[in-house]
């Protein structure tokens, strides 16, 4: 189906404005309540726990009730509206606030500990219903086989150009104060609001009908039942393949940053990430292209070598060039440019055929499983792999008198033998099927 402006203004503003959200609450929630509230590593173990099963469950009820009741936009523009106002509702959780309304000082940083638990499980809520449920759902149900892959290429590059706008825009903010989280939740909040405003206007809703009698707790359950599985045995192949995949991802990520500023000693990073994201982001749409054009069964193995090289290469850099500077930061530079265009055009890639093989008007009763592939598991297995491999990492002493660990380069050597196991089952189902896998 050919696409006209309006689709194409609609996937980049919702997918940019949605990741935008995403990057605060995934990489910044942590930070303000470690500085505002004191919070300890189990307190944002908890929130991160909490926000994921929020995020789940809520795509697994919301996406089957928008296929219940036939409609993409209202859940999309609506969810938006309310996930702004959840989002500029942080900006009350002040210390000043919370000892005024509960007296005691001495418990606002406990009580605010608390309050954004809750409230990142509240925000993630309207997040997921618009965006992981229903948007998803709708640019399933918009496109086709021959357009799905320059949609999903698109898609897919939101992530990490989020990561270069909020890391800018973050720039200017002392995170110390308590006035600058407040102006940075209500710019954000305003932003997501004003989207889903705009959308009303913006978004043309997708063909949605009924397909069958289910009941909603029937329609919940659907794409968990044996004989779907069964009917649609290449979505779920697909979907343990992309568990993997974003398994290799979660190894690595959470450390990166890290490594590239304590490790390697690269205090200007952003300088090396933010080319490498940019060029990976116009490898990935062009990409998604070729996917288009050749399909999943010839696409998947080049975005899986792209990555495995990307991960190669950064492992070797600190043992084959142990120099700094320049000398370091160019073999850094085309390592994180080949493992960012591997893992964008992997995504690119997995997305395309995901949303190729979900059955045709179900869209929003598979974003539950897509997220579970997508998110819940590799969430926490890969971490926790990453972390084993770092449980006897060198230290640093701070200025404190505490001590930080080191990541070492060994967790992309994790990363590259869990999606080893990926590049073998698909080597495998290839051989032995003529179609797609």
């Amino acid at each position: 189906m050919r696409k006209n402006g309006k689709f194409w203004a609609a996937l980049i503003i919702f997918s940019l404005t949605g990741q935008i959200a995403w990057v605060v609450e995934n990489m910044y929630f942590n930070v303000f309540i470690y500085k505002m509230f004191r919070a300890s590593a189990s307190d944002i173990a908890l929130m991160v726990t909490a926000s994921a099963a929020s995020a789940t469950l809520t795509t697994i009820l919301m996406g089957a009730l928008s296929d219940r009741i036939g409609k993409r936009k209202i859940f999309m523009c609506a969810g938006y509206i309310a996930w702004g106002v959840s989002i500029i509702s942080f900006a009350l959780i002040r210390g000043d606030i919370i000892s005024s309304l509960f007296g005691a000082a001495a418990s606002a940083a406990s009580v605010g500990v608390t309050l954004v638990i809750i409230m990142d499980c509240v925000m993630t809520f309207f997040g997921s219903t618009a965006n992981d449920a229903a948007y998803n759902a709708w640019l399933t149900d918009s496109t086709d086989s021959g357009n799905r892959g320059a949609a999903e290429g698109i898609n897919s590059m939101m992530p990490l150009i989020s990561i270069l706008v909020v890391f800018g825009g973050f720039m200017g903010f002392d995170l110390d104060q308590a006035s600058s989280w407040t102006v940075i939740y209500c710019v954000i909040g305003c932003l997501v609001l004003l989207i889903g405003i705009l959308g009303f206007f913006l978004v043309e809703e997708s063909p949605v009908r009924n397909p069958d009698s289910l009941g909603y707790m029937g329609t919940i359950l659907y794409g968990f039942r044996p004989d779907i599985v069964r009917k649609n045995t290449v979505l779920y192949l697909s979907m343990a393949a992309f568990i993997i995949f974003n398994t290799a991802i979660q190894v690595y990520m959470p450390y990166l940053i890290i490594y590239y500023e304590q490790t390697l000693g690269i205090s200007d990073y952003v300088l090396i990430m933010a080319p490498a994201i940019m060029l990976a982001a116009a490898v990935t749409f062009f990409f998604g292209r070729l996917v288009d054009r050749f399909g999943f069964r010839k696409m998947v193995i080049p975005a899986m070598f792209l990555l495995m090289l990307g991960f190669i290469l950064l492992y070797l850099v600190p043992s084959v060039i142990p120099a700094e500077g320049l000398a370091m930061k160019i073999p850094v530079f085309i390592g994180s440019l080949l493992m960012m265009s591997g893992y964008l055009s992997g995504m690119a890639t997995y997305g395309t055929q995901l949303r190729n093989h979900t059955p045709a008007h179900m869209a929003g009763r598979f974003q539950g499983l897509r997220i579970i592939s997508q998110v819940l598991i590799p969430g926490i297995v890969g971490p926790q792999i990453g972390a084993w491999v770092l449980r006897d990492s060198p230290t640093v002493a701070n200025s404190d008198g505490t001590v930080s660990f080191l990541p070492t380069a060994d967790i992309f050597l994790a990363a590259l033998a869990v999606l080893t196991v990926v590049i073998v089952a698909l080597a495998v189902r290839l051989l032995r099927t003529k179609g797609n896998p």
